[in-house]
């Protein structure tokens, strides 16, 4: 469903299970980033009243996440660290066009968005998977159907808004493209690392 070419090892989740404070730590800021990526989207493109309203769900779909990994940090008496660099979306953005018109950049960021969905939706399905972690196990298999509901709006937007883009064909770009960088990832208990 969600195209990836390459699928995260499952025993990245080894990893994950040897420090889920990390892990919870990142995932949390991951959601508030994933928020404020609605929210900036809402702010550059006011003017499209049905992407607005859309945006505005997914952002406090994301805030609500960032609140209930928050949560399960506090009850299990775990530290909430500071907010980690994201080497991964990093390289994502770098593969951005920055040309063309306003509505081909719009589209270029919900391409970009809609990547970082699906792989954050993949992770949460090897985790809700492989977590020997009841409680974990359920926790990210509700949030993989949220974000696999993400993904898919913002490549229908995407698509509805592409004024000289071919999605699809710039949608295999970006699969590509993820495909050459994630075999740098799955090492680390970080959602994306």
């Amino acid at each position: 469903m969600l195209g990836l070419k390459l699928a995260t090892d499952p025993r990245w989740v080894n990893i994950v299970e040897s420090n889920i404070e990390e892990i919870l730590t990142d995932h949390a800021w991951c959601e508030q980033k994933a928020a404020s990526n609605a929210i900036s989207l809402i702010t550059q493109n006011s003017e499209k009243e049905e992407l607005v309203t859309e945006l505005m769900i997914i952002a406090q779909e994301e805030i609500e996440h960032f609140k209930m990994v928050h949560d399960l940090i506090k009850e299990r008496g775990l530290t909430f660290g500071r907010e980690r660099k994201d080497s991964y979306v990093n390289e994502l953005f770098k593969f951005m066009k920055k040309d063309g018109s306003r509505n081909d950049a719009l589209c270029e960021r919900l391409l970009f968005s809609a990547m970082i969905e699906a792989r954050s939706c993949e992770r949460f399905k090897v985790l809700s998977e492989n977590i020997k972690d009841p409680e974990l196990a359920q926790f990210y298999r509700d949030l993989m159907i949220s974000e696999a509901g993400h993904y898919t709006t913002f490549l229908a937007f995407a698509k509805k808004y592409a004024d000289n883009v071919d999605v699809d064909k710039r949608w295999k770009e970006w699969i590509e493209y993820e495909t050459s960088i994630i075999t740098n990832y799955g090492k680390n208990e970080t959602i994306h690392g």
